[in-house]
């Protein structure tokens, strides 16, 4: 169905009724047979046709938010119910497609009116229905493999600022990550940004097993409310029906809470802090919790960002959020840092789905990087570095540069012996603190000797040049 246009069938629809009161993009209508979440059709004196959908029930008063707005409606104007909730299609043929917030296709391609469809935005999966998360996805992003691993069934976001690349790293996770489908979801989109998702998806070879559910930042408002539910019927459509394991990308939750609040605005809510809705906590996690690994069947794996307006994480949608998700990814200053990063499902798989060694290096690389920090604090007051403070200063430069810029990219295996390459040129084998049979295995000493070498040929430099 479009946005908008003429129509001459509406005499066989459920009900026909006229507007009692317009404010902004809200109409209000006096009604019995309309349900929360229902479709209408919105007739104008002029024939145009628009779509809304009931957002509010008080007695016999439906609130109904048009998705052309309410600029040109006339009071006038006949409303029809369609007596069903909004739809999306789903078939294989959605698979390398894009759908607006109506669930419309805008990649020009052939119409999909005649695929199945599914209701949008049920409720959330039976708990008995839930296996506990037990598999890692592998995204090849240090960072995450080595240090947060993403699980299956997790939700977790990107805590980011404005103008931080966290749009690259989430089109990064979403064509290197090991699931069998991806679906995006971009709300309030500038045309660059999904120009962007679009062509990397398409330049990685992913666009096939993905579906792009998009809302422009120039597309009405209460169609950005719809990407998300679309977005999770679908993933788990797939994960149910077709044992997929779906990895769910959405950008941005703060933008989705902005239209929140402002569809609230017109229904009149009394706003509660910072003028978001009281219900925020619930309207998000009602999203989230669709994150699940099925019983039986395939996953859903959601990963979102959340833009933090002045890096302030005390910002009700973060705050909220950090009370639903199993951790978060704290993007800034171009890297995902390692202190304020957390996987709480981390350890359903560490050493038990990957190396043994895993555990080790992960908290020996930390442990390591946080004195590093320290020791630059210590050179920048100009106190008087010993060797060891030297040695973690060349550790310090080497970690930022090979695993904390997103653009870092290498499967697992590979990251973890590059973490043991990158202790044995900075530290001796008795210096790292960790399990003697692992040092055996995995230390190599061939290169601890060669950086060695390397040193004795260049006595004139100092050992922490470009420091962290």
């Amino acid at each position: 169905m479009s946005r908008r246009e003429n129509r001459s069938d509406l005499h066989d629809l459920v009900q026909s009724t006229t507007i009692l009161e317009i404010v902004g993009d809200m109409i209000r209508v006096s009604t019995e047979e309309a349900a929360l979440g229902d479709l209408a059709l919105v007739e104008n004196v002029d024939g145009t046709v628009s779509t809304a959908k009931v957002v509010n029930l008080d007695r016999d008063i439906a609130s109904l938010q048009v998705f052309t707005g309410g600029k040109g409606l006339s009071t006038r104007a006949k409303v029809r119910f369609l007596g069903l909730p909004l739809q999306v299609s789903y078939s294989d043929n959605i698979l390398g497609r894009i759908f607006n917030g109506a669930g419309e296709p805008i990649d020009g391609r052939p119409d999909l009116s005649h695929d199945p469809r599914i209701d949008v935005g049920g409720p959330t999966v039976n708990p008995t229905m839930r296996v506990l998360a037990s598999h890692m996805i592998q995204t090849e992003v240090p960072m995450i493999d080595v240090f947060n691993c993403l699980v299956e069934s997790q939700k977790i976001p990107i805590f980011s600022v404005a103008g931080e690349p966290f749009n690259a790293l989430l089109a990064r996770i979403g064509f290197q990550a090991d699931a069998d489908v991806v679906v995006f979801g971009g709300m309030g989109l500038i045309f660059d940004d999904y120009h962007f998702f679009r062509t990397q998806f398409e330049e990685h070879g992913v666009f096939h097993r993905t579906v792009m559910f998009v809302n422009q930042a120039s597309d009405p408002i209460v169609e950005r409310l719809n990407i998300a539910d679309m977005a999770l019927a679908v993933a788990e459509k797939f994960a149910v029906e077709q044992e997929k394991r779906v990895l769910v990308l959405l950008t941005d939750m703060t933008a989705y809470a902005d239209a929140m609040k402002e569809v609230g605005v017109a229904q009149e809510k009394i706003p509660a802090t910072r003028g978001y809705m009281g219900d925020l906590y619930t309207q998000l996690a009602k999203r989230y919790e669709k994150a699940c690994d099925f019983r039986g069947a395939g996953s859903v794996t959601i990963l979102t960002v959340t833009t933090m307006p002045g890096d302030d994480v005390t910002h009700p949608v973060p705050d909220n959020t950090g009370y639903i998700t199993e951790g978060q990814f704290y993007l800034h200053d171009g890297v995902i840092d390692p202190f304020g990063s957390l996987s709480r499902l981390k350890q359903h798989v560490v050493g038990k789905v990957t190396r043994e060694d895993h555990g080790q290096i992960m908290n020996t690389m930390v442990r390591f990087y946080s004195s590093a920090k320290e020791a630059e604090q210590k050179q920048q007051m100009s106190f008087e570095l010993s060797d060891f403070d030297h040695k973690l200063l060349t550790f310090g430069r080497l970690f930022h540069q090979r695993f904390m810029r997103i653009e870092v990219s290498m499967p697992l295996e590979e990251a973890l012996d590059l973490a043991w390459q990158t202790l044995a040129e900075c530290f001796e084998p008795e210096e790292l603190l960790m399990k003697q049979d692992l040092i055996d295995r995995y230390y190599p000493q061939e290169v601890h000797d060669r950086a060695l070498e390397e040193a004795a040929e260049q006595p004139g430099e100092s050992a922490d040049v470009g420091a962290v």
